[in-house]
């Protein structure tokens, strides 16, 4: 299975359940996160946005990722990195 097979399955997911999906490009900014997911107030527990990070099965996130990742949790950020199908329903939980 392919990264992109992974990032289809997501967002027809989220779009399932009435979210959005946005492709996230930051000029000037590398290591940021693939996508934005924004569910619906009766799906989310939380946090409406989240931002995830696709990955190939057994792909690992870069240290320039994990440090973008780690300043976005500062900030009280959500993100997460999917590598299965099967993590998408965490991602929508």
């Amino acid at each position: 299975m392919k990264e992109r097979d992974i990032e289809r399955a997501l967002i027809k997911r989220v779009k399932e359940v009435g979210g959005e999906v946005r492709k996230v490009v930051w000029q000037g900014r590398r290591g940021a996160p693939d996508r934005l997911v924004l569910l619906p107030k009766k799906r989310r527990k939380a946090r409406p946005l989240i931002f995830v990070e696709l990955k190939a099965p057994k792909g690992k996130v870069s240290r320039l990722q994990a440090l973008e990742h780690e300043i976005l949790a500062r900030y009280g950020v959500r993100v997460v990195v999917v590598n299965s199908i099967e993590q998408i329903e965490e991602v929508i939980a």
